[in-house]
């Protein structure tokens, strides 16, 4: 969408206070953990645009709370899987022998919106060093959420998704659907171990060097994952509302994860 479209679907801008007030009244409470996906185009002209959004998320978790955002970057990935686009075979060793190599700082993220790749630059964050699938925190519990991610299992219950499990996060999709909640990632690993893999690539620094690292990692279905929000959102587990413009949903990631394993245990396994 325009922002000129943008501008005239909005009644008046959304600013940082009013987005904190939408949040509080949506549920989120001061001091807790928030794993976060947004839309930013959802919530209507806000006076501030992504600096805005991050500094009221910030501000409704206050400086005790903890907020996480998945910063992934699938432009260091294997070309040989590219498919939007899908590139000619004889550049992919040229890619491969390119490609920079992952920098928590550096590195831009690849289609994760524009308060995702603000916040990952955001004075204070921690991004965690999975070179496709990392996850930026900033608050009291930053260091331990980002410590750990293994590049086999950047979902797994040893990664950042493991430990907000654990801590009791919760999961704000603000304006985003849920196709983007990647704590469904860690749910497809509960509810089939022996999920197919595939091999992937990406460069990385390895002893002061530039190079290319292969690991297997697990396929996923996230096209499922509209339709298992919505059962979720039947069974009672999803606080909806609204902020700014967009419809959002808050939900317990422990709650969330734990039943869309066991919807997907009754699901075909992915191929």
């Amino acid at each position: 969408m325009t922002e000129h479209r943008i501008v005239a679907a909005t009644p008046e801008p959304r600013t940082r206070d009013s987005l904190v007030r939408d949040l509080q009244h949506l549920g989120v409470k001061p001091g807790e953990t928030l794993l976060v996906h947004c839309a930013l185009s959802k919530l209507g002209w806000v006076s501030g645009g992504a600096e805005a959004v991050v500094r009221a998320l910030l501000g409704a978790i206050t400086e005790t709370g903890t907020l996480v955002m998945p910063t992934q970057s699938s432009q260091l990935s294997d070309p040989v899987h590219w498919q939007a686009p899908a590139v000619p075979d004889n550049w992919i060793e040229i890619i491969r022998e390119t490609l920079p190599a992952f920098d928590p700082l550096t590195t831009p993220t690849r289609d994760m919106g524009a308060v995702a790749e603000l916040f990952r630059t955001w004075p204070g964050a921690r991004r965690s060093l999975h070179p496709t699938c990392s996850f930026s925190a900033l608050g009291p519990s930053a260091e331990t959420i980002v410590a750990r991610q293994p590049l086999a299992e950047p979902f797994g219950k040893d990664g950042p998704l493991g430990h907000l499990y654990r801590s009791a996060a919760r999961i704000l999709l603000l304006g985003a659907d849920f196709d983007t909640c990647t704590a469904f990632h860690l749910a497809e690993q509960v509810a089939w171990p022996a999920l197919p893999r595939i091999t992937e690539g990406s460069p990385l620094i390895v002893d002061g060097q530039r190079r290319w690292v292969s690991f297997d990692i697990a396929t996923g279905d996230a096209d499922r994952f509209p339709k298992i929000g919505k059962e979720l959102m039947r069974q009672g587990l999803v606080q909806t509302g609204v902020v700014g413009s967009a419809t959002c949903h808050l939900m317990s990631m422990p709650a969330v994860v734990d039943a869309a394993a066991r919807i997907m245990a009754t699901q075909q396994t992915p191929s």
